[in-house]
């Protein structure tokens, strides 16, 4: 249930016939003119083209319904409340639900892969194989009670297993049945006691049987010694006589006492049919009154809150769950209908929909909000049932809600702390981002300007080090205050850094009209500022650059406005300077960079280092970072802030980015050559422009097909956050085409970028990566603590795994081990070093002790 189905796709000669017969079936086969074959041709090609394009928009309409239906079976399957097995033909456990992990009380993970006979007893081991071996013969579904027993406790397990789709599983439905087991062993009991009894009373009826027959001889005998003594005794006829007339009635009171006897005897026949009647009546009753008492009970108990109304929408029954979510009292909520719960926060259209779903598939699933008796807004996860009878006629509505408000508070937090900057509540470098795209918008449409305002305060870094960092903290609390009370109405201010804030003034009609809010901004950034008793004086530099004179990106604008606060600080400081988009020196630095760029790798001046990544906790190494220098002829071994800014966004950036893959496996290649184990991955950095380019899939096709002796496996692409901000669902595309090779995927510099929960949950890179800027200062930082703690437990979330990167100290690797994270690389641990130094260093490398 972990992957996603995907519809076989046909080939495209498999289209090309099928589009081709499509085609004949529509046109007739006429004879053209020789001088309208090529035209005819062209049509021909057109049409079949046509129809391919059709044929596969239909295919990948299929696959989406094929999708959605997959994971709809994913939730019910995961989530229904019955245990669910699904068995290979070996009867390994393959698949399980939550609620068949719970039943058994063991972890899904320690479940998966092991035979299901390991949690059956041994006399029923047979039985269950036997069930499992007609399941998959295809004989129906087959069912069986077993005894199952993990560690010292025993339950009963009444199951049902059926062969799967696919013929090579089976899927299983197992009920805890030990309850009824219990019952049923006491209702045996009570029945032999029972039988016994009724033993009992059928030897004292066959006593008394024979005790009549016995009376009824001595009657005849006496009949007969009457007679005789008649005959013996001629003068006593009369008493004789009369004797004999005793003897008859006698007799026939003997007679009647028989009939007595056996009307008797049916009539024990007949009560001892109806109390084996009643037994089994009492038996079923018990039955009832206990299935009514479990379901109560779960009723009851439920951690669901569980409401229950008529088919005119009346409630009729809440459980206390319910009470305790809503406010409501049984007494008070029986009676009335579900809208007093309504919120207001879903539009009428959603409810519409959401009946419409009910009506026509039966049920309704989804998040939904509420009020509170208290009026308080509440969030919960619902799902509404319609309960019909035998005819299809909806009798009652069930409803299920589990509330959620927590999780979204939670949620809500999250996207706080990755849009806001935690010390001066501003919008931080994320949402400056998307507020200035949406300013240039603006003014693209109505035909005004707006200004980037870069700000840097001067002398911060003394008050920091003078006074210490919580009066540095409350010094920029301050002043974002009173510059934002400097802005006009509209403006937006983000804090993006330690000392450093961005103002974006939308809606200026001219240039001049920035100005007086550049002045305000000098002044309040100048003003004394009196911390805990202390008299605190700085000012700021200020660079700005206008939009649209200054025509560029939203990123090249904060550059601009970047490059104009440095002339301004160079400048004299506590002013503002005009970003001059007509630097023609800055054009010709640009220009020669660039040649100087193309020569170094048209003459194999680029090398490759690499930094070790290793696990802190165990003492592993997990891989290296393949980093690219220049060797330059003159100035030395150059980093790569020297010149890859220069090519951002050129096309050298993609030549470059293709030979440092190529070196990179072929590195590969020579370690393995060498027998040196490195069992994760080789990671190369891998620019936007780059991953953005039509054939870059294919371009990676042929650089791993290049190296044959290498596995895909082992090369990582590191990808900026900020290269997937561009086009997700673009990105997320590449990345999965490049999953599909072997090729895995980490996200660079994470928390410098968007890091919205959205694009985390749509990229599907494997590893995350903590930028470094945040980890450097964390320890003497609390908002960069409070940002790695944060990187760390979302990944945890989303099941990534996680590294961070810049660790210099042994007390930084300490700190991220108890938040959590095991991974690192960093001076700390290893300087960027040749190829060749990697085996050495491997072997001799040993972690800090108190990691261990």
């Amino acid at each position: 249930m972990k992957t996603t189905p995907k519809s076989a796709k046909p080939s495209t000669k498999v289209l090309r016939e099928r589009a081709e017969a499509k085609l004949k079936k529509q046109t007739s086969d006429t004879q053209s003119p020789s001088s309208d074959y090529e035209a005819k041709k062209m049509l021909h090609e057109l049409q079949v083209h046509q129809i391919e394009l059709e044929m596969q928009n239909e295919e990948l309409k299929q696959a989406r319904i094929t999708e959605r239906l997959y994971y709809r079976y994913t939730e019910l399957f995961e989530f229904a409340p019955i245990a669910y097995f699904v068995f290979d033909l070996n009867g390994m456990i393959s698949q399980v639900n939550l609620r068949g992990a719970s039943l058994l009380g063991i972890d899904r993970d320690h479940l998966v892969g092991k035979p299901f006979s390991h949690y059956v007893t041994a006399q029923y081991r047979e039985i269950f194989k036997r069930c499992l071996g007609k399941a998959f013969s295809g004989s129906g579904i087959q069912s069986c009670e077993v005894l199952g027993q993990v560690s010292n406790n025993t339950l009963w397990l009444d199951i049902e297993a059926n062969l799967g789709i696919t013929g090579t599983d089976c899927l299983a439905a197992m009920i805890d049945i030990s309850d009824r087991k219990q019952a049923e062993d006491s209702q045996n009991r009570a029945n032999i006691e029972l039988a016994f009894q009724n033993q009992e009373k059928d030897k004292r009826a066959d006593e008394l049987v024979l005790a009549n027959a016995d009376k009824e001889q001595r009657a005849n005998e006496l009949a007969l010694a009457n007679i005789e003594l008649a005959f013996q005794n001629q003068e006593k006829d009369k008493r004789a006589d009369e004797l004999v007339l005793a003897n008859a009635d006698k007799e026939q009171r003997a007679n009647e006492l028989a009939l007595a006897n056996i009307e008797l005897a049916f009539q024990n026949q007949e009560k001892d049919k109806r109390a084996d009647e009643l037994v089994l009546a009492n038996a079923e009753k018990e039955q009832r009154v206990k299935q009514l008492a479990l379901a109560a009970k779960v009723f009851t108990h439920a951690r669901e809150s569980i409401m229950i109304t008529d088919a005119e929408g009346l409630i009729i029954e809440v459980n206390k769950t319910f009470s305790d979510i809503t406010g409501y009292s049984r007494e008070e909520a029986i009676g009335k209908t579900p809208r007093i719960l309504k919120s207001e926060r879903q539009s009428p259209e959603f409810y519409v929909d959401m009946w419409q779903a009910i009506v026509n598939e039966g049920y309704w699933y989804g998040e939904i909000w509420n009020h509170r008796k208290n009026n308080e807004v509440y969030a919960v996860m619902q799902t509404i049932s319609a309960v019909r009878d035998v005819n299809g006629i909806t009798t009652h509505y069930v409803s299920l809600a589990s509330d959620i408000t927590p999780m979204k508070q939670h949620q809500e937090q999250l996207e706080r702390i990755a849009h806001y900057d935690v010390l001066t509540n501003l919008p931080n470098r994320v949402l400056l981002a998307d507020r200035l795209s949406q300013a240039m918008l603006q003014c693209s449409r109505h035909g005004q300007s707006l200004a980037v305002v870069f700000l840097d305060l001067d002398g911060f870094k003394t008050v920091n080090d003078a006074y210490g960092h919580d009066i540095g903290d409350e010094l920029l609390i301050a002043l974002s205050i009173r510059m934002k009370e400097a802005l006009r109405e509209g403006d937006s201010l983000s804090r993006i850094g330690g000392d450093e804030f961005v103002a974006v003034l939308a809606d200026l009609t001219k240039v001049e009209d920035c100005e007086p809010v550049l002045e305000r901004l000098l002044l309040a950034a100048s003003e004394s500022v009196t911390v805990s008793g202390v008299v605190l004086n700085i000012s700021a530099s200020i660079g700005v650059t206008l939009y649209p004179r200054d025509n560029v990106d939203a990123d090249l604008l904060m550059r601009h406005a970047d490059q104009a606060m440095y002339m301004a600080k160079e400048s004299g400081k506590n002013r503002y300077h005009l970003f001059d988009t007509a630097q023609d020196d800055a054009v010709k630095v640009q220009r020669e960079s660039l040649e100087a760029i193309r020569y170094a790798l048209d003459h194999h001046q680029f090398v490759l280092y690499y930094q070790p990544k290793v696990n802190m906790k165990i003492g592993t190494v997990v891989g290296v970072e393949a980093l690219i220098r220049w060797q330059h002829p003159e100035r030395g071994l150059l980093s790569p802030i020297e010149f890859l800014p220069v090519i951002e966004n050129h096309t050298m950036m993609i030549e470059i980015g293709e030979w440092v893959i190529d070196t990179a496996l072929t590195q590969i290649g020579q370690w393995q050559a060498m027998a040196l184990d490195l069992p994760v991955s080789t990671s190369v950095n891998i620019a936007a422009v780059q991953l953005m380019q039509p054939g870059f899939i294919q371009t990676l096709t042929d650089l791993l097909a290049a190296h044959p002796n290498v596995e895909p496996r082992y090369l990582e692409l590191e990808m900026l956050e900020t290269s997937a901000l561009e086009d997700v669902n673009h990105v997320s595309i590449i990345m999965n085409d490049c999953m599909s090779l072997g090729v895995h995927f980490a996200l660079d510099d994470f928390g410098t970028g968007y890091s919205s929960l959205t694009y985390l949950r749509r990229l599907p890179a494997s590893l995350i990566k903590i930028d470094q800027s945040f980890v450097k200062d964390m320890l003497s930082n609390i908002d960069d603590f409070a940002i790695v703690e944060g990187v760390i437990a979302l990944a945890k979330s989303f099941k990534r795994d996680v590294i961070a990167e810049g660790v210099e100290t042994v007390e930084h690797g300490t700190a991220l081990l108890q938040l959590g994270c095991e991974l690192a690389q960093g001076y700390g641990i290893a300087r960027p070093m040749p190829a060749c130094d990697i085996p050495a260093w491997m072997n001799n490398w040993k972690p800090d002790a108190s990691w261990q």
